[in-house]
């Protein structure tokens, strides 16, 4: 009898919390949904470049499901500018292949396939030199998207700490009572975000020396560049936590974004290739502030990027968090009576 009281109980409850009920039921089907077409894509077409060869040895390549292009002049620049995965030269009877070795995966794979389309060639051609513009010939997978986990865990920490604090804040009825007094909206939401801030700060510098010093996560480019953009990234953690704790009424509820806010954009950080993605889910990353983050980390930690080449990165995700601070400034509104 008891048992059957708290059960019936507990199922009033989640009735009456139509929130929780909507983020049980349909956060999964999302999830869910959104992994049905990430892992239902196909990864695209091995391109490469060949300057100097023959069409017999053109046609060998072409058999070997390569996307083969024919150029009189051809460059490393290039090849980043067009993302190319291999460049072949053919000079003097001695050949040169240049890895793009974004992807360690697909540069394995050019290399592979290359001496598949070879097999018919293999009393004429010589051996091939490999060299790389990203990485090197022991450059794993981890090393690509490590960067990427540098930021995502940033940004993870970062927004439920943020957002279940101010949580506290305002259901205890600190926040209310601020709200009574004469001190302005943007005042509060300055102060929240300098303050919170402080710490996250502080756990940027913790996690990104630790990924780089202890673990020996790679870094080719600038640290100083490294901490900057993931300070940008506890900014935009920190408003969007701060934001959607005043749509939560627990720290449960504050909980239930995760699957809503923070898996979703898992998918988009580079750890699945993106290339390989239909439009619409690729536009749908670029809404996401992590794809940014990733993009940028990826690019100054593996690929030695300056800050020119990661500025619009860097940009996009100063304009997310203040869109988020703004919309946190107006949705006080709602809080204050006086």
């Amino acid at each position: 009898m008891r048992i059957s009281s708290l059960v019936t109980r507990i199922i009033q409850q989640l009735r009456r919390d139509r929130r929780t009920l909507a983020l049980f039921f349909l956060a999964p089907l999302l999830i869910l949904t959104l992994m049905y077409f990430i892992f239902g894509t196909e990864a695209s077409e091995l391109k490469l470049v060949v300057t100097g060869s023959d069409q017999s040895t053109i046609a060998g390549l072409k058999k070997a499901d390569f996307q083969v292009k024919e150029a009189e002049e051809f460059s490393r620049k290039k090849m980043i500018e067009t993302n190319t995965d291999g460049w072949l030269q053919v000079e003097q009877g001695k050949m040169e292949l240049t890895l793009l070795n974004d992807e360690p995966a697909r540069a394995k794979a050019v290399q592979m396939q290359l001496m598949l389309g070879m097999q018919g060639h293999a009393s004429k051609m010589p051996s091939i030199e490999a060299q790389y513009v990203y990485g090197d010939e022991g450059t794993k997978g981890f090393d690509t998207f490590s960067p990427m986990l540098v930021s995502f865990f940033v940004f993870f920490f970062v927004f439920l700490i943020a957002g279940i604090a101010l949580l506290k804040e305002r259901t205890s009825g600190t926040l209310e009572r601020l709200l009574a007094t004469p001190i302005k909206r943007h005042e509060i939401v300055a102060g929240y975000v300098i303050g919170y801030g402080s710490f996250a700060l502080i756990q940027t510098i913790i996690v990104v020396l630790y990924a780089v010093n202890v673990l020996d996560i790679v870094l080719v480019g600038s640290l100083w560049l490294v901490l900057v953009t993931n300070i940008l990234v506890a900014l935009v953690a920190l408003s969007l936590g701060t934001l959607l704790s005043s749509f939560a009424t627990s720290e449960f509820q504050m909980v239930q974004f995760i699957p809503l806010v923070i898996v979703p954009q898992v998918f988009f950080t580079g750890i699945f290739p993106l290339d390989g993605m239909a439009d619409w889910l690729q536009k749908i990353g670029k809404i996401m502030p992590l794809y940014y983050a990733s993009d940028a980390m990826n690019g100054i930690m593996y690929k030695g990027f300056s800050f020119a080449d990661v500025c619009l990165d860097l940009l996009v995700l100063v304009a997310f968090s203040a869109v988020f601070i703004t919309i946190n400034i107006i949705s006080l509104k709602r809080y204050r009576s006086l």
